[in-house]
């Protein structure tokens, strides 16, 4: 029976009121993690060395932790890179270092790392994923299609005036979660990577001529992979000839890199790089902006802030939050409240989006339901200036970003949600405007006659694209 609900549907009680107290921003000490003891602060503020350290493997994990995590964390990584993985590991010593940022004691350390909200997206293990549903059947490894609205390679037309620019297919950060996980990254044993064919200088030209071609394009979102991988005088290069087109009005430089190394976003080269191309901006009236990604506070750090503001001295108008809304990260009010007031208070970066998870295969232990977000949303209005509350929203496959509120139809039993699209952009017909498309709550959250729907199939129709 499909059951249409109403964003105040939902017998939950209300949470407590959230207590605001303004917490300063603290460096966790690196130093409590044998392998970096010797350490000094010099080596850490150096881009090059957090680089050089980067943990790509469960032996440079061992090196760095020592003799503080169990061996059967251990074992619960190695199956997970085996059996579940879709994300190569490469995590900065800057995001390694804020999980379990207070354990040191070696009896407490892997039960404190095991429960940190960081390490649960950027270090996922075997136990972290749902042991019946570890992806919805209707999960793919390019959940929104955008490699179906490629006008030219790494160039997604997916909205009637903005584009992504797919740059590169590299992060100097993995997180388990990716979106793209499709392409960005080496292989793992469950997912071998789609490939960009062009020279990234090839791959530049054609995008720089499609939008020549296309003056309706007023907004270029430009990111990969993270643009902070992109070597700074070929990126500056891609964006002063960006901004020499007319009808170019918005740019937005896409890195986790200012939360996960922000190292790099500090170094003076790149400083100076980046105010001449807001100087540049700025002088033909375009907004220059950096989008970032933290989904915990944890991960907001002095340095953190530092590269921030380093960002807007040297002109770039807004510094940007997206986030995602995953269950065991920030999947309640005070963690996302937490998060917007470091963000906000602290480090002047913008509350922005927060995304629900999308549909990749085995992210189900990620995934919040609709109705969950709904009244997350709902809880976080009031407390945060209305420029700086974020929106949380569902990036719909075929449909684009829409507010969690905005969909058509909801069936709680079943976990499907049908929403419509007012644009024709893309890989849709006009047809499809008057179409409902679906996306999908996770099924170990639906009630008992929705996961046995799922368990027989699901084929009763409903849902199908």
């Amino acid at each position: 029976m499909s059951v249409q609900v109403n964003a105040q549907t939902g017998p939950e009680a209300a949470a407590p009121p959230y207590s605001y107290a303004r917490r300063p921003l603290a460096e966790p000490d690196w130093r409590r993690l044998p392998g970096w003891r010797d350490v000094g602060e010099a080596q850490w503020r150096d881009a090059r060395w957090q680089r050089a350290h980067c943990v790509k493997n469960p032996a440079q994990l061992r090196a760095v932790t020592g003799g503080l995590l169990a061996e059967s964390f251990h074992a619960d990584l190695a199956a997970d890179a085996e059996r579940f993985a879709t994300m190569p590991m490469l995590i900065p010593p800057q995001m390694l270092n804020t999980m379990a940022p207070h354990a040191t004691d070696p009896a407490s350390f892997t039960e404190a790392f095991l429960a940190d909200p960081v390490r649960r997206y950027m270090l996922p293990v075997a136990s972290d994923r749902h042991p019946v549903w570890p992806s919805h059947p209707r999960a793919q490894r390019d959940s929104l299609h955008e490699a179906e609205m490629w006008a030219v390679e790494g160039l997604t037309h997916r909205y009637p005036t903005k584009v992504l620019a797919e740059l590169l297919s590299t992060c100097p950060q993995y997180c388990g979660h990716c979106t793209r996980m499709d392409l960005v990254g080496t292989s793992t044993p469950q997912v071998v990577k789609a490939r960009l064919a062009l020279r990234p200088v090839d791959r530049q030209e054609l995008i720089l001529d499609y939008l020549k071609r296309t003056p309706g394009v007023r907004d270029v979102v430009v990111s990969g992979g993270d643009v902070a991988n992109v070597p700074w005088p070929r990126l500056e290069s891609f964006l002063l000839r960006l901004l020499e087109l007319e009808s170019v009005r918005d740019v937005r430089l896409a890195t986790k890199a200012l939360v996960g190394l922000p190292q790099h976003w500090l170094q003076p080269q790149v400083v100076e790089g980046v105010a001449r191309v807001a100087a540049a901006a700025r002088g033909r009236g375009v907004n220059l902006a950096v989008h970032t990604h933290a989904n915990h506070a944890r991960s907001v750090t002095p340095l953190v802030a530092e590269a921030a503001r380093a960002l807007l001295d040297a002109g770039v108008r807004d510094v940007r939050n997206q986030g995602v809304l995953m269950r065991g990260v920030n999947d309640t009010a005070a963690d996302l409240l937490d998060l917007c007031f470091a963000l906000q208070d602290e480090a002047g970066v913008l509350p922005y989006y927060f995304y629900l998870c999308d549909m990749i295969p085995n992210a189900e232990h990620w995934r919040t339901p609709l109705h969950q977000a709904i009244r997350l949303q709902e809880a976080i209005m009031g407390y945060l200036p209305g420029y700086a509350t974020p929106r949380i929203v569902c990036d719909v496959p075929y449909v684009g970003k829409r507010w969690v509120h905005q969909f058509a139809e909801y069936d709680r039993e079943r976990g499907i949600s049908y929403w419509t699209r007012n644009h024709g952009i893309g890989a849709a017909e006009p047809r499809d405007l008057g179409r409902r498309f679906p996306f999908y709550d996770p099924i170990d959250t639906l009630p008992g006659p929705g996961r046995r729907f799922w368990a027989a199939g699901g084929d009763g129709g409903e849902g199908r694209l």
